[in-house]
């Protein structure tokens, strides 16, 4: 297949899809998901806007730092110390893209930028030549361009890519445009700028009526060459176009879309699984590609037909997107090696501490199980592997509640090597043991949101619990699992409290400021 016909992928999670109200991540979050995305093969990872933080270039620097494949992103509007803050924040990048951004629709720059038209031409073509003094790859983008007059539209996208952008985006940054209209846009541009074959056509649709999958892909066929995307659909308001969905489309439909991606597809549901943990955003069971039940058959019919020949219900299989089976994998018997080897297929790999530290919750939940599936052995690496739990450790927890009594705890924590024993009363046994350990730690959080799933089905499934917390201001997301959901509750509980106390040691705190719309 021709080389024109590879659509790149531009994952923008750590960006674009971090802006979501909750999804805030630190850095070695951060580090994480961007490895997760080179093992998917994305071709270029946006690891952030520099210039708005402290902890912002800090991200930037060290993804910039780690990824070897992918090119690294760093956003920027057209502002002279945007593009320095990004151009040393990807210095270390073996393939930096410096990412300007500036409004074009009439709405934009006559009640934001308060600029004319000629003004922002100048503008944008200043921004992109000075960026072009740092980095040979330049991507431009005119923010709400599905909303911006075609004819200003197709003379700034001439004017930058004449300036040196080498891809010019899109965006559909509110999420207006309808399928057919966006794919027209992409078709117009190719047909009215003179120089459009010097430069790569971009799409970055946001999701506010449920159609940025639709656009994007509506892009593409109209012969855009790169999607903005993020894992799991997260992002500012509604969200992004969904990187599952568009890629596992043109994958499926290749008869019909005739191009082809880098993505190594079986990646796709441990890096939705990482990215969910990491934001504490849980996947809708509905959710296509990645979903629970993605690939559950309940209807006797689809069942039947399914069992005869897969593709009579299934347009793709399981195993295509990384999904593992239910199967019973492992017992009370297993050893140790047999834990590592199973942990391999999953993609999963420990070094010997964590290791040993997974078998010994594999043995304790062995005993309260009769059947461990491969989603408790996911839950138990994930609880066991949290980045931060040496702060305060749950020692152990004693609950006594009831339809006519208060609810009433007892919670002993660990720091170092003192224990510290609280007994408190609440709304409810978990609302009682917050309180209990906020007295302990010091620390006074505000919940902000709590939510629970089995892991596996049965009554002695593991129960995940996620909780969002505020801290003073500062958001931090925190995830536990257990067969108890108290004991579940308070070890999400801690793990945001622990993130908070790295937090603070180190001093990262987020700047929270308001930039307006970006792409």
């Amino acid at each position: 297949m021709a080389k024109e016909d590879k659509v790149l992928i531009f994952d923008t999670t750590l960006r674009d899809g971090e802006q979501a109200p909750g999804a805030s991540m630190n850095q070695r979050e951060k580090l994480e998901v961007a490895m997760a995305l080179e093992r998917l093969g994305v071709d270029i990872i946006e690891a952030g806007f520099p210039v708005i933080s402290k902890g912002d270039f800090d991200s930037v620097n060290s993804v910039a730092k780690l990824v070897k494949k992918a090119a690294v992103a760093g956003l920027t509007r057209s502002v002279i110390k945007d593009i320095d803050a990004a151009a040393l924040a990807l210095k270390p990048a073996r393939h930096p893209r410096i990412h300007v951004f500036l409004a074009t629709s009439k709405i934009h720059m006559e009640h934001k930028l308060r600029k004319s038209p000629d003004e922002i031409v100048q503008i944008a073509v200043d921004a992109v030549k000075y960026a072009r003094k740092f980095a040979a790859d330049v991507e431009f983008s005119p923010e709400d361009a599905s909303r911006s007059d075609k004819d200003f539209l197709y003379r700034v996208l001439e004017a930058v890519i004449k300036a040196g952008a080498t891809t010019v985006n899109i965006p559909d940054t509110v999420g207006y445009a309808m399928p057919e209209q966006y794919g027209r846009l992409i078709l117009d541009i190719r047909n009215n700028v003179p120089n459009i074959g010097k430069a790569v056509i971009s799409v970055h649709c946001h999701d506010d009526l449920g159609l940025a999958v639709a656009n994007s892909l509506a892009a593409v066929k109209n012969g855009a060459r790169q999607i903005e995307c993020t894992i799991n659909g997260i992002g500012e308001r509604a969200g992004n176009t969904s990187l599952e969905e568009v890629v596992m489309a043109m994958r499926t439909r290749q008869d019909y879309f005739g191009v082809t991606t880098g993505i190594k597809t079986p990646e796709i549901c441990r890096v939705s699984r990482l990215v969910s943990k990491h934001t504490g955003f849980v996947v809708a069971p509905n959710k296509a590609i990645v979903g629970g039940n993605a690939f559950r058959h309940e209807s006797g019919i689809h069942q039947d037909g399914v069992l005869k020949e897969p593709t009579t219900y299934e347009i793709m299989t399981p195993e295509s997107v990384g999904f593992t089976g239910l199967g019973l994998v492992l017992g009370k018997h297993s050893g140790r090696h047999a834990l590592k080897a199973r942990l391999k297929q999953l993609n999963i790999e420990l070094n010997e501490t964590e290791l040993a530290q997974a078998f010994d919750r594999f043995k304790d939940l062995c005993d309260k199980k009769k059947e461990v599936f491969d989603e408790d052995l996911i839950a138990i690496v994930e609880d066991e592997t949290q980045e931060v739990k040496d702060v305060w450790v749950l020692v152990s927890l004693v609950v006594t509640s009831g339809t006519a009594i208060k609810p009433r705890v007892e919670v002993v924590l660990k720091s170092g090597a003192k224990s510290f024993t609280k007994v408190a009363t609440g709304d409810g046994p978990v609302d009682a043991c917050y309180l209990a350990v906020d007295e302990i730690t010091g620390l006074k959080g505000k919940l902000l949101n709590y939510g629970i799933q089995s892991v596996t089905e049965g009554k002695d499934a593991q129960g995940e619990v996620r909780v969002r917390v505020d801290f003073e201001g500062d958001d931090v997301t925190g995830v536990g699992a257990s067969t108890d959901v108290i004991e579940a509750s308070v070890k999400a509980y801690l793990n945001a409290v622990n993130k908070k106390c790295a937090a603070t040691r180190v001093g990262a705190k987020k700047n929270n400021i308001d930039f307006g719309l970006q792409p």
